[in-house]
């Protein structure tokens, strides 16, 4: 059983362990940015930046997601 979903078991340890990197940098910038006192302008510019980041990777998923099941991939 585990070695027929072993291809599905990977894909989601790989979108947890990214949910995870991406959450653990959030919080280092947060911390860094409140112990050098960052102005809001400069934090909000941050955090579009890394919001960018991990929409890449969602919309990167999805789109996977569709073309996979359409047989394209």
């Amino acid at each position: 059983m585990l070695a027929e979903h072993l291809e599905l078991i990977e894909a989601i340890g790989l979108n947890l362990f990214f949910i995870f990197i991406f959450g653990f940098i959030g919080l280092s910038i947060h911390d860094v940015m409140n112990k050098n006192n960052v102005p809001k302008m400069g934090k909000l510019v941050v955090y579009f930046v890394l919001f960018l980041g991990c929409f890449g990777f969602i919309a990167k998923g999805v789109i996977q997601f569709i073309w996979e099941s359409k047989g394209v991939g």
